[in-house]
């Protein structure tokens, strides 16, 4: 009788189907859109706690109807436990909280170009973690095409970060206030996204289910730095719905539709690929610019256009296979 192999089991097909490649695109358009739509839709006055808090409940309402429409919500509250939740959402939770505060820290510390540069590195990260987590190896072209989209981020964030000057701060506030933030935050992102991946394919933990668990967590973390933060105090003073408008919703929602979709994404594609979403997503954003905006695309966007193509290519042709041993 054949054994199987020993190791974690994962649920990544070795090409997408039509599905997941349905949620790719929907994600990197939403990704590239959503700037846009957001300088649009929400004024200055809008308090950011506001409209991040709002986007958490939408998500899980979201969440909630896309599971009472396939008939699992008595299932899934028959099922569901504390301890398991924590275990697959609230660790990466927290993680990703712990993720924003640290780009919080390091974008005050650091010229653009070089914080975006820097944050590129949560690419490599995801794929370390999802081999070392998941077991989910990765082929030579792979590894190659990883490299590329790397390049091709390097190149975006220099078209776009540019703009801003060095912080002229002194090198030590420079090495641990900057660099060394914005390195932690990458590894913790790539990290989080293992975690996400590990809990919906081997704890069969629902995308739809970690959704509205990790928005329930993030908003009690927010809740919780309301009592001392800026945003904690306007709110008492304006009220929470100071500076909205009808339009503000807009954004919100889409927001909020972005959020379900990285879970499937994550779920059915992978950490690894939603990096290529990412990245994608840049390239949208600078397409929509110059249509709705008049801005034409940056030499390094032009560049980094190929790049993408290539490595996504690349990344889809070549999986990883198994070699066979004879018996």
């Amino acid at each position: 009788m054949a054994t199987k192999k020993r190791g974690v089991p994962t649920a990544i097909p070795e090409k997408a189907s039509p599905r997941v490649w349905l949620y790719l695109v929907l994600l990197t358009l939403q990704y590239g859109a959503q700037p846009l739509i957001s300088k649009r839709f929400i004024r200055r006055e809008v308090i950011v706690t506001s409209s991040v808090l709002t986007c958490e409940v939408a998500k899980v309402i979201c969440a909630l109807f896309l599971i009472a429409r396939g008939g699992g919500l008595k299932k899934l509250y028959n099922e569901w436990t504390l301890v398991g939740s924590l275990t697959a959402s609230g660790l990466p939770a927290a993680i990703y909280a712990l993720q924003n505060s640290l780009l919080q820290i390091s974008y005050k510390n650091l010229d653009s170009l070089t914080f975006s540069m820097l944050n590129q590195t949560k690419l490599f990260f995801t794929a370390l973690f999802t081999y070392i987590i998941l077991r989910q190896k990765q082929s030579t072209q792979q590894i190659g095409a990883l490299f590329l989209l790397i390049i091709a981020a390097v190149l975006l964030s220099i078209g776009e970060g540019s703009s801003k000057g060095s912080s002229g701060s002194n090198p030590d506030q420079i090495l641990f206030h900057g660099i060394v933030p914005v390195l932690v935050a990458s590894v913790l992102s790539g990290l989080a996204s293992a975690l996400c991946q590990w809990a919906s394919q081997v704890k069969k933990h629902t995308s739809y289910m970690m959704t509205i668990e990790m928005s329930v967590v993030g908003s009690l973390c927010l809740l919780a730095s309301t009592y001392k933060s800026p945003d904690g105090k306007a709110i008492r003073q304006h009220g929470f719905f100071y500076g909205w408008t009808p339009l503000t919703l807009i954004p919100v929602i889409f927001n909020a539709v972005g959020g379900i979709l990285v879970g499937l994404v994550t779920s059915y594609a992978g950490g690894v690929r939603k990096g290529f979403v990412i990245v994608s997503a840049l390239l949208v954003t600078a397409l929509l610019q110059f249509i709705f905006d008049g801005k034409p695309p940056s030499f390094y966007c032009i560049l980094a256009l190929p790049l993408v193509i290539t490595s996504i290519s690349i990344y889809q042709k070549y999986p990883y296979r198994v070699k066979k041993k004879e018996s």
